[in-house]
């Protein structure tokens, strides 16, 4: 045994996982069932184990025993110096258990079987461009200084639940060897999107496919999960995570895609969560979230989904949904009560206990202050529906708001079309307008008539009739050219005249304005 060990000396830690290796057996060197992994530097010799045997051991130094399955299972050790495997390719199973990892784990460009580090204190986490051909599983871990799975595949599932993880603490290459290229040197910018320096992210997954359900339930973050482009094709759940983050971002994930993606019942963010651009196939749940940001909150803009479920416990920041897509909305308007932003966005149905004095008052606080989409869409979705008043007040609104961008002119007339009849979209009120003016004017007449013009013609005087002759713009009773007020009743018969133009011109505006096919205006 001692020719196909390339190792001058095992210790007895490292001896017991030699001969556990073949047949893939526990090593367990746990004193008590509660250690806690974090005080692993007060371990003593008889619990290390170097990380180059572990590594040896994987890639092949020692074969699996005929009719068993060959792998690391170690539980309780302190791993001496960086766990290198990058660009490595190893089937064997790697499973490390409430291990205390002062170094870096390095699997970048690996290709590996099952990968598994429950409950473990690691400085460093790497595993950019790997392909893991099974389960990937960082549960109830703490990782100091960042995790890094930018372009990974993993095709099983992804557990990340109830881990902590941090943010680098500068520049770091780990056990890499990295050279820099003289004639091609890199930017400053370059050198950040590399995510080489100093960086505020803790999660860096752009690219990231993970296969089967991606678990994050419960984890603890203190800087971003960068998820750009990533895809979770069986979901993304973020039950009860904390993420805070010293940077802009709580979540950064532009063009994200999943069947699901839960960001539900307890996730907390302290910083804007970002999915511009991203497709859900299926739900995107923030139910009894808890969402905080000094500007913008919730950056959905350009999405894609199939119900959008925006229901928080709270939630402080601007919320954008412009350009976006969605199937179904669930909300409840006061849930989040800051400014949102609906330019362009559509949806199929809206569910939720809200009245359509709330939803006017949530077109309202749109940052960029009046626009008519919004106010059509909803309008449509009324019709649609088969709420006809709805959508005709949801429009009356949308004229109302259109008036306080107006100049002093329009504004008046604007003024008018409202009062006279509400825009078109409440012609009873011309009625109720007309029959006030008759009810005045046949009084008025009554007791002051007016003087006959002609006095060879014989004619009898009709209080209500000439009233209105002098409403309606055209003579119908020949009233107005056979009389003619006199005194203080001129003023009142050049009132009912100018009125009954205003109605006209306000009933054909209003006709007009509900009969053209509806746009921006």
């Amino acid at each position: 045994m001692g020719r196909s060990r390339p190792f001058w000396r095992l210790n007895p830690a490292e001896r017991k996982l030699w001969d556990a290796f073949p047949s893939g057996a526990w090593v367990d060197l746990r004193e008590s069932g509660r250690e806690d992994p974090s005080a692993g530097a007060s371990w003593g010799r008889e619990r290390a184990v170097r990380a180059q045997v572990i590594a040896a051991l994987l890639l092949g130094v020692r074969e699996g025993r005929p009719g068993e399955v060959p792998g690391v299972r170690l539980a309780g050790a302190r791993i001496v110096g960086d766990l290198n495997l990058s660009d490595a390719v190893f089937t064997s199973k790697l499973h490390l258990l409430n291990c205390y990892i002062p170094g870096a784990v390095s699997l970048n460009d690996a290709r590996t079987g099952g990968v598994r580090f429950r409950g473990c204190d690691i400085r460093r986490f790497k595993a950019g461009r790997a392909v893991i051909d099974g389960l990937f599983d960082l549960d109830g871990s703490t990782v100091h200084a960042g995790v890094r799975l930018d372009n990974t595949h993993v095709t099983g599932q992804f557990r990340l639940s109830r881990a902590t993880i941090g943010t680098p603490e500068g520049a770091f290459r780990g056990s890499e060897s990295y050279l820099e290229d003289t004639r091609l040197p890199y930017s400053r910018e370059e050198v950040t999107a590399r995510g080489r320096t100093r960086s505020d992210t803790a999660l860096w997954a752009g690219g990231l496919v993970v296969d089967g359900g991606a678990f994050l339930r419960g984890l603890r973050s203190t800087g971003t999960l960068r998820l750009i482009g990533a895809r979770f094709n069986s979901g993304l759940y973020l039950q009860r995570a904390v993420v805070t983050s010293a940077g802009p971002y709580a979540v950064h994930a532009d063009h994200l895609q999943a069947t699901t993606a839960e960001f539900s019942d307890g996730f907390t963010a302290e910083g804007t969560v970002r999915l511009r651009g991203a497709r859900i196939s299926g739900v995107l749940s923030f139910h009894r979230s808890v969402l905080k940001a000094p500007e913008r909150v919730l950056h959905v803009s350009h999405m894609q989904v199939d119900e959008l479920i925006l229901t928080p416990t709270s939630i402080e920041g601007e919320v954008n949904l412009g350009y976006s897509r969605i199937g179904v909305l669930l909300d409840r308007p006061e849930s989040y009560p800051g400014a949102v932003s609906l330019n362009e966005a559509t949806y199929e149905s809206l569910r939720g206990p809200a009245r359509l004095s709330d939803r006017l008052a949530w077109l309202r606080r749109d940052p960029d202050g009046y626009l008519p989409q919004p106010y059509e869409q909803l309008a449509a979705y009324f019709r649609r529906i088969g709420h006809e008043s709805d959508a005709r007040r949801v429009l009356l609104a949308k004229q109302r708001g259109r008036r306080r961008t107006l100049r002093f002119p329009g504004v008046l007339w604007g003024w008018l079309l409202d009062v006279m009849v509400g825009y078109g979209y409440r012609p009873w009120l011309a009625g109720v307008w007309v029959g006030l003016l008759l009810a005045l004017g046949t009084a008025v007449f009554s007791t002051h008539h007016p003087s006959q013009i002609g006095l060879d013609e014989r004619r009898s005087f009709n209080p209500l009739l000439y009233t209105l002759d002098l409403l309606v713009p055209v003579s119908l009773f020949d009233q107005r050219g056979a009389w003619e007020p006199v005194g203080w009743t001129q003023w009142l018969a050049g009132g009912l005249i100018a009125a009954g133009w205003v109605l006209a011109t306000a009933l054909i505006a209003g006709a007009t304005r509900v009969l053209r096919p509806s746009g921006p205006s």
